[in-house]
């Protein structure tokens, strides 16, 4: 299935729609309440079965490689967990990473490049999350490097092609850029970058971070010729806790921190959370799932491929009709005093991130106005500075960040769209 042809997305059935909200946790409300979690960009909702995994396998006291079954089944775990990982990156090269979080995946496979690729300057993109701007900062800094900086296009909220050729060059020692925004929502033409990066220098170590966009659109290592690349399962429909990062044969053999009696590509230290794992291997089997509502395979990768696919579709759908609204209801693009940042007309650019403004509030106070109604989202602004360097490459001071997922419905979008128009009368 071709994405390009649904430019206006495809909306889930009715019952397809009731069984994906009900494999997940708190859709409808929290504690506190009721609400509408637009917010996903900060960690999604979770999959019930990603929580149950923590309750059913933490609560043993057992270790792996021990002689009890109990060992062997978390040997097992941990096993199909890594399986499950090389079926979302969709490569069997290379080696696994996981760290407590995403940024650690990254400042350490920035440090193993920084200090042992010979170069005079380290590039990276201005949308970066902190967690790839700094890491490349800090040790540009730390190795006597020039840091180079490739500025966005603030019509499309990505980074053009153009960028990475003004700026890499045959001294360059790593390129690392966003596959998508987790502001804008652009998604960057990653292959193009890779294509005209190595076409200046083959040797480039190229990085990607792909927590943003891992659980909205296909991730493919086997078409793409990168070094590393990292995801977050929190914002994966899975659990606080862990970050995954994948690493190239080359760069895995990079010096690095590791338990000296395993193998020099091996990154992982200390003893695995097979709980962890079974969540690994949860977020795979529900996309899979997914996918199998759409067609039949006996395949776990064309299963999961579906399931993305589906996933993007939804949200594509979704997206449109914030925009465009219906016809009893005007979309974003229409509601005066409101201006949609970034808006890319092209919708397969895009995954389901809005960053909007009013003209007659301030981010923050429009943000705690959605939250008076029921709908939460979030505002990213400076100084901040998860923000800061990421809005001013825009031309602004902030915008508020709506970001739904496809388990969110269209009557969902429609009551965010109803609650703009009351603030945006405010």
């Amino acid at each position: 299935m071709s994405m390009k042809n649904y430019p206006q997305g495809l909306l889930f059935s009715d019952e397809i729609q009731k069984q994906v909200r009900e494999k997940f946790c708190n859709v409808e409300s929290d504690s506190f309440g009721k609400r509408i979690f637009f917010e996903n960009s900060g960690g999604s909702l979770r999959l019930k079965a990603c929580i149950q995994a923590v309750a059913d396998i933490d609560s043993h006291p057992d270790c792996l490689g021990r002689h009890q079954a109990q060992a062997d089944v978390l040997d097992a775990i941990v096993k199909k967990g890594y399986e499950d990982l090389r079926i979302i990156f969709n490569t069997q090269k290379g080696s696994i990473i996981t760290y407590l979080s995403a940024s650690q995946v990254m400042f350490n496979i920035v440090g193993a490049i920084a200090h042992n690729v010979k170069g005079k300057n380290m590039v990276v993109s201005v949308l970066e999350h902190p967690s790839g701007f700094d890491s490349v900062e800090y040790y540009a800094k730390q190795t006597g490097r020039e840091l180079r900086v490739l500025q966005s296009n603030p019509a499309t909220g990505c980074i053009d092609v153009d960028e990475v050729i003004r700026n890499v060059d045959k001294d360059t020692v790593l390129l690392s850029c966003m596959y998508s925004s987790n502001t804008t929502g652009g998604i960057n033409d990653i292959e193009k970058m890779v294509e005209a990066a190595r076409a200046i220098n083959p040797d480039v170590y190229i990085i990607v971070d792909a927590v943003q966009h891992a659980p909205h659109g296909l991730i493919d290592l086997s078409k793409l010729d990168i070094d590393a690349m990292d995801i977050a399962p929190y914002k994966f429909f899975g659990c606080r806790g862990s970050g995954v990062g994948w690493v190239s044969d080359r760069c895995a053999k990079l010096p690095h921190n590791r338990i000296l009696c395993y193998s020099e590509d091996t990154w992982e230290l200390g003893s695995t959370a097979p709980h962890v794992f079974a969540g690994y291997s949860a977020i795979v089997d529900y996309v899979c799932w997914l996918g199998s509502q759409y067609i039949d395979s006996a395949d776990r990768r064309t299963l999961f491929e579906e399931g993305i696919h589906r996933i993007e579709l939804q949200e594509r759908g979704l997206l449109h009709r914030a925009l465009e609204g219906t016809a009893m209801l005007p979309g974003l693009r229409s509601i005066p005093s409101v201006q949609v940042i970034c808006d890319n007309p092209d919708l397969t650019q895009r995954d389901f991130i809005l960053p909007i403004t009013f003209e007659n509030l301030d981010v923050t106070t429009a943000a705690k106005e959605y939250i008076k109604r029921g709908i939460y989202v979030f505002e990213r602004k400076s100084p901040n500075h998860y923000s800061k360097r990421i809005v001013e490459s825009l031309g602004l001071d902030g915008v508020i960040r709506v970001s739904p997922i496809h388990c969110n419905s269209p009557e969902e979008v429609d009551a965010f769209l109803r609650a703009t128009m009351e603030i945006a009368k405010l």
